[in-house]
């Protein structure tokens, strides 16, 4: 049996706080994968609960059906399994209303852009799906292709200016430096090129906030599944596991209606800069040089690698000496104390976070995650022995056996394997040292 609108929940499940069946669909979230499930998606369930009305959320998928095969005979529910050395516990979202499959109905996609009742239009695509080429600048072939969030953005803006509907707030929710200014700059190319009439338009009527999002979330196992379907009674083939804490820092700076997040815990501020730049360079930073050392040591898990005694001392220098002193943080932001908690984070033995699973896309995350910090201390006749170890750790991952998921993989593995061309990338003065960013 599978999870459905007419499975009755066991006590110890949390059920939505509202009716679902009056909720009109408010948001379109491009990208819809376990972390916005896990992320997003449940700061609009707690908003609805809190009274919010018609924050529903059609999600879409670019290219795999397999989040629409998970959620749709599920009339678009699925439970968020919350654990931690305390415990866990398991709620039913009620947010998502169906999912798209871009590549299958694009015009159900571009309809739904378009329609009256949508406000927001939310991604998570990771840094990739915004097809940056090395400069930053859009890469246009891609962004003409089928699968392109551009494609869609761009039909669905010219239609409802056609139909005289306000323009959209587009929430990049990505791990990008400044990621709404990102988004709104690539758009306007896009739109310069294939829409020039709706620049004018775009630059009036929609919105592109930045924003800060963290909250770990691992990919769901099998057993995972078993284990929430002994408590649920039905399988739910779209579940979700996560950790307990969760933080989304939003700019306040909307182009129209917008559901209130901050009464469910979101922040809307002025500037993001300060918390983005703490969790690129902190959280991401450490995460990923987990990934490479820790596999490189022979670990699995992120609690695993944090707890060898030869790499917990790395992960701390890199957040609290090389990343922490080149950020400029706001009133209040105490990043010791951030750093605190990222270590215990780390450590919950209860999630299963696999290092394989951060070490993907390395091409495309370690820009924004190591370089920075890397430009700021060479600038000041500094070094910084961990990201360098980390480093070295990236290019033993590409020299190894393991499976390398990234868009460059090819190009990867045969610059690793040529000497010089690393000492050339990585040494000291070198390409990375400079900015150097991957072509894409």
């Amino acid at each position: 049996m599978r999870l459905s609108a007419e499975t009755p929940l066991p006590a110890s499940v949390q059920a939505p706080g509202y009716d679902r069946a009056s909720q009109a669909a408010g948001i379109a979230h491009i990208g819809i994968g376990a972390f916005h499930r896990a992320h997003q998606a449940v700061y609009t369930d707690d908003a609805m609960g809190a009274g919010e009305r018609d924050w529903g959320i059609v999600g879409v998928s670019l290219r795999s059906p397999g989040v629409a095969a998970q959620l749709n005979p599920q009339d678009g529910l699925y439970t968020v399994s919350t654990r931690s050395a305390a415990g866990t516990g398991l709620r039913l979202i009620g947010a998502v209303q169906k999912v798209l499959v871009a590549a299958d109905e694009p015009q159900a996609v571009i309809d739904a852009i378009a329609a009256s009742p949508t406000h927001i239009v939310s991604f998570t695509v990771t840094e990739k799906g915004y097809l940056r080429r090395s400069d930053g600048t859009l890469d246009l072939d891609a962004a003409k292709g089928p699968s392109s969030l551009y494609r869609f953005i761009g039909a669905g803006l010219s239609a409802r200016k056609a139909k005289g509907l306000p323009g959209l707030t587009l929430l990049s929710c990505d791990n990008l430096a400044n990621n709404g200014a990102v988004l709104k700059a690539l758009m306007r190319q896009y739109l310069a090129v294939e829409y020039p009439v709706l620049v004018d338009w775009f630059d009036r009527e929609c919105r592109c906030p930045a924003t800060m999002v963290d909250r770990i979330v691992p990919a769901t196992t099998n057993a995972d599944r078993a284990a929430i379907e002994a408590e649920l009674g039905v399988r739910d083939e779209g579940a979700v596991v996560t950790e307990g804490f969760s933080q989304w820092v939003i700019e306040d700076d909307f182009a129209g209606p917008r559901p209130r997040w901050e009464k469910v815990g979101a922040q809307l501020v002025a500037d993001v800069a300060p918390y983005e730049t703490a969790k690129l360079r902190m959280l991401n930073g450490a995460h990923s040089a987990l990934a490479y050392i820790g596999l490189g040591a022979g670990h699995d898990y992120v609690y695993q690698a944090i707890a060898d005694p030869a790499i917990r001392p790395l992960i701390e220098r890199l957040m609290r000496d090389e990343a922490a002193p080149t950020i400029d943080a706001a009133p209040g932001q105490d990043l010791a104390a951030y750093a605190d908690a990222l270590m215990d984070r780390f450590a919950n033995p209860a999630l299963d976070h696999r290092l394989i699973q951060i070490a993907m896309d390395g091409s495309q995350k370690i820009p924004q995650r190591w370089l920075e910090t890397l430009a700021w201390h060479q600038a000041r006749g500094a070094r910084c022995s961990s990201l360098e170890a980390a480093i070295a750790a990236w290019i033993a991952f590409l020299r190894s056996d393991h499976p390398i998921d990234d868009p460059l993989a090819d190009k990867l593995r045969a610059v690793a394997a040529a000497t010089d061309a690393m000492q050339m990338l990585f040494g000291e003065g070198g390409l990375i040292a400079s900015g150097w960013r991957p072509e894409i």
